[in-house]
């Protein structure tokens, strides 16, 4: 296989990838997608960010992340709160309902993967984690001016 075709494999596979994610989103909780899954999530890294700050950070038009945000609201799982330094703005924040099925989500994903790369050898984890970090590094690095397109 030449690089050519190596590439083509790659964008291929990781489409297949995505979409698997995706699907599997819903099956591991009823009201909880993928996007809010990955909301959820950063927002639990980040202690808290603004909804125009997530608009950034995933290069989403606000109305989107508006639309993603009053949905994880209604159903409990974040909270608007003023920003103790500028009360003009208000931070979004995990309600404890929203760490509670973060965990809930992110536990059933780990045995998701543990269980699909269980025969794989300790060595090829350890190169596929590399890889994968070295792959999503890579906009975030200066390398290019973002992420190569996703399929």
């Amino acid at each position: 296989m030449d690089a050519d075709e190596a590439v083509e494999t790659i964008q291929r596979e990781m489409t297949v990838f995505a979409r698997r994610a995706r699907a599997s989103a819903g099956r591991l909780h009823p009201e909880l997608s993928l996007v809010s899954y990955t909301l959820l999530g950063h927002l639990e890294d980040s202690g808290g960010r603004r909804a125009t700050d997530l608009a950034a950070h995933y290069a989403l038009d606000k109305s989107t992340v508006s639309r993603q945000v009053s949905a994880l609201e209604r159903a409990g799982l974040i909270e608007r709160r003023r920003d103790p330094a500028d009360h003009r703005v208000h931070v979004l924040h995990l309600t404890d309902a929203g760490r509670a099925i973060l965990a809930q989500v992110t536990e059933s994903r780990r045995a998701a993967f543990r269980e699909r790369l269980a025969g794989w050898p300790e060595d090829d984890l350890e190169r596929f984690a590399e890889y994968l970090a070295r792959y999503n590094a890579w906009g975030r690095s200066g390398g290019g001016g973002g992420a190569p397109d996703e399929g």
